[in-house]
C-alpha cells in the first residue's frame, strides 16, 4: 500500500470510510427533527416562499446577491416574451470579508453599494447567503455567520429593516431569501414548459447549502400554516453534524473562526477545502510521507486556497504554485496529489449523501418522465478536479434499487440575482 494511501486510511480521510446509507439515514432524521422543532443540526428554516409559475412582466426590481465573497447588484425585469433583462450589473466585495465591521458600518457599506439603484424600483429582492430566520413579511433575522464573515454585531439583527433604514428608504418592500432558494427559483423559471416532479437548489462554492420544497403538513414547528400548500425550506445543510470528524478535520476546524460550527461545510466547501488540504499535507510531512527536504520546506507553507490546491492537482501553472514549489521530488509531488485526490473523492461522496437524502425526503422523482430538477451553482462543484463526475457516480449508485430516483442537473447563469428578482415579483 502506498504511503499516501496509508495516510488517508489511517486518518479516516478516505471515501471508503463513509457509509452512505448510515449517513443518509442520519441526515433524514436531522431533517425531520428540524421540521418538528426538535434538537437538530439542520435548522430547516421555513422561507414562506412558494414556487409559482406566473411572473409579472416589465416590472423592474432591484436584485442583490450578498454571497460568500462578492456583493452583486442589478436592475432586473422580464420583458413581454419573458426574457430576462439585467441592467446595471455591478460586483463589489462582500462587507466584512477582509476586516471586522460594526453593525452600523456593515449596513452603511451595503447601502453605499445601492445608492445608484434607489430610484429603479420600490421592490428589492435580497439573496443573503447566510443562516437567516425568515418571517412572514419576508424580512429575516441573522442567526449566525458562516464563510468567515467578520461582523458579529449583526447577529440577531433584522437584515432587511436595517438595510432599508441605512438607505433612507424604510418604505420600500424587501424580500429576503437564501442563495439556495434563489437558485431553486431560477431553475424553476428556466425550466418553464417541462414537467418536473419537484425542485432542489444546491450551492457548493465558498460555502454550501441545500433547499427543497416541503409540504406545510410536515412543518409542525411553525404555527398557522396553510396545510394545503407547500413552501421552500432552507436546510442550512453545511451545519450537518453527524459526520464523524477525522483528527485532521478537527485540527483544521480548530483554526477557523467558529470551531465546532458548520463542520460538514468545512470538509469540502471552497472557503475551507484549501486549508483542510494544507493541514493534511503538513500532518503527512510530520509522519514521513515526504522527503526530509520537502518536510523542512512545508514548515513554512502558508494556508493554501482551494484554487491553489485545485491548480496543483490539475497541473495548472505549477511553476508558480506555492505547494508545488515546496515539493522537492517527483515522488513527493505524486504523494501530495494522491492525498488531495483522495480528499476530493471523500468530498464528492459526502455531497452525494447530502443530495440523495434531500431527494429521498421529497418522496418524489420515481418516474423517469418526471424527475427532480436540481439547480446547482458554485465554482467548487463545477471546477474542482473530477468532483462532479465522482459525485454523480456516488449519487447514481445510491439512488438505485429500492432508492431508485431520477434527476436532472441544470446550471443557471446569475441564478442568485435571478432568483432574488423572482422572489420580489411573485411573493
Amino acid at each position: 500500500m502506498k504511503k499516501a494511501h496509508k495516510f488517508l486510511i489511517s486518518h479516516g480521510l478516505s471515501a471508503s470510510h463513509i457509509d452512505m446509507e448510515k449517513l443518509s439515514d442520519l441526515f433524514l432524521s436531522e431533517m425531520k427533527n428540524g421540521l418538528e422543532g426538535k434538537e437538530s443540526s439542520l435548522i430547516m428554516i421555513p422561507t414562506y416562499i412558494e414556487v409559482k409559475s406566473k411572473l409579472a412582466k416589465n416590472e423592474p426590481v432591484i436584485a442583490i446577491d450578498a454571497g460568500g465573497t462578492n456583493f452583486r447588484t442589478a436592475k432586473v425585469l422580464f420583458d413581454d416574451n419573458m426574457n430576462l433583462i439585467t441592467e446595471k450589473l455591478e460586483t463589489r466585495k462582500m462587507p466584512a470579508v477582509d476586516k471586522h465591521l460594526t453593525k452600523k458600518d456593515f449596513f452603511h457599506t451595503m447601502a453605499g453599494y445601492l445608492k445608484d439603484y434607489i430610484n429603479e424600483s420600490e421592490k428589492i429582492g435580497l439573496c443573503f447567503s447566510y443562516a437567516v430566520e425568515i418571517f412572514p413579511d419576508k424580512d429575516g433575522k441573522l442567526l449566525e455567520w458562516s464563510k468567515e464573515i467578520k461582523a458579529p454585531d449583526v447577529i440577531g439583527e433584522m437584515i432587511g429593516k436595517n438595510l432599508l433604514n441605512a438607505m433612507g428608504t424604510p418604505d420600500k418592500q424587501i424580500f429576503l431569501l437564501n442563495d439556495t432558494v434563489a437558485t431553486l427559483l431560477a431553475g424553476h423559471a428556466a425550466a418553464s414548459g417541462k414537467k418536473y416532479d419537484t425542485y432542489i437548489g444546491f450551492i457548493l462554492g465558498t460555502g454550501t447549502n441545500t433547499c427543497y420544497i416541503e409540504s406545510n403538513n410536515n412543518i409542525s414547528k411553525t404555527q398557522n400554516l396553510d396545510l394545503s400548500k407547500s413552501q421552500i425550506i432552507n436546510i442550512e445543510s453545511g451545519n450537518f453534524a453527524k459526520v464523524p470528524q477525522s483528527d485532521i478535520d478537527k485540527l483544521f476546524d480548530s483554526t477557523t473562526k467558529n470551531p465546532g460550527r458548520y463542520t460538514f461545510e468545512k470538509m469540502f466547501a471552497g472557503g475551507y477545502f484549501g486549508g483542510l488540504c494544507t493541514t493534511a499535507i503538513k500532518a503527512a510531512a510530520k509522519e514521513g510521507i515526504f522527503t526530509d527536504e520537502t518536510k523542512n520546506n512545508l514548515i513554512n507553507l502558508q494556508e493554501l486556497t482551494t484554487e491553489e490546491v485545485n491548480k496543483f492537482v490539475s497541473e495548472i501553472d505549477l511553476p508558480d504554485n506555492p505547494l508545488a514549489l515546496m515539493l522537492s521530488t517527483e515522488e513527493d509531488k505524486t504523494a501530495a496529489t494522491q492525498i488531495i485526490d483522495g480528499m476530493i473523492e471523500r468530498a464528492a461522496k459526502l455531497v452525494a449523501i447530502n443530495i440523495a437524502s434531500v431527494i429521498l425526503k421529497t418522496g418524489k422523482a420515481k418516474d423517469p418522465d418526471k424527475p427532480v430538477l436540481m439547480t446547482i451553482e458554485g465554482t467548487t462543484f463545477y471546477k474542482l478536479k473530477n468532483f462532479q463526475e465522482m459525485f454523480e457516480s456516488f449519487l447514481k449508485d445510491f439512488l438505485s434499487g429500492n432508492n431508485k430516483r431520477y434527476y436532472e442537473i441544470v446550471e443557471v447563469k446569475n441564478s442568485s440575482l435571478v432568483g432574488a428578482a423572482i422572489a420580489a415579483l411573485v411573493n
